[in-house]
């Protein structure tokens, strides 16, 4: 496993040990930023089931100017912690244990805006929508922004959901990726407008 392009690419990154965690393979990570736009101009990425925090690390060595990983288990918080270091990101990584509802109200809290966000949880874990929409309605996203889903092949998700327009949809084996832009706007005074009224 390692990170695929930009600032840190070719840098080897460590996997956690056991079957609890399964890293999104080198392909299905090239496949993910090949469609969600291969480089970024800045922003805050969140790595929200973040397991080795590759998604995270490849989104800041792409451009993304700062990274949040959050994961509940402490030897995948070890794991991130080493491969942060490994990709050199310095200040440009938070990471924390925490459960995923846990450090999304603690990240409210701040009135923290993310432009891109992967959720990869188990994948017996079929609630990703009522997360996407914790981010909407607590005002979390930036506008357009891309929310990242990587789920069982077997579990279909709404191409709709009341904040979000599916944009595409892809199987690689028994593993799917669902790819969402959020699509509420913002007022000039900064207050959240449906998109859809």
């Amino acid at each position: 496993m390692r990170v695929i392009a930009g600032e840190a690419k070719g840098r080897m990154l460590k996997a956690v040990p056991g079957m609890n965690t399964r890293p999104t393979t080198d392909k299905v990570k090239e496949a993910i930023f090949s469609m969600i736009g291969p480089y970024f101009d800045g922003g805050i990425a969140l790595d929200l089931f973040a397991g080795t925090g590759g998604l995270g690390i490849e989104a800041w060595s792409r451009g993304v100017e700062h990274s949040v990983f959050i994961d509940r288990e402490k030897l995948s918080v070890d794991i991130i912690r080493q491969n942060v270091e490994t990709a050199k990101m310095g200040s440009a990584a938070e990471i924390y244990r925490n459960d995923a509802e846990r450090a999304l109200k603690a990240l409210a809290k701040r009135e923290q805006k993310f432009r891109l966000v992967f959720l990869d949880p188990p994948y017996k874990m079929t609630t990703m929508d009522a997360l996407m929409e914790q981010l909407a309605v607590n005002q979390m996203l930036e506008p357009e922004a891309i929310v990242v889903v990587e789920h069982d092949a077997t579990h279909l998700y709404p191409e709709q959901l009341e904040h979000f327009d599916q944009i595409k949809h892809a199987k690689y084996g028994d593993i799917a990726v669902s790819i969402y832009r959020y699509s509420s706007q913002e007022n000039e005074d900064g207050s959240a407008v449906d998109a859809h009224e």
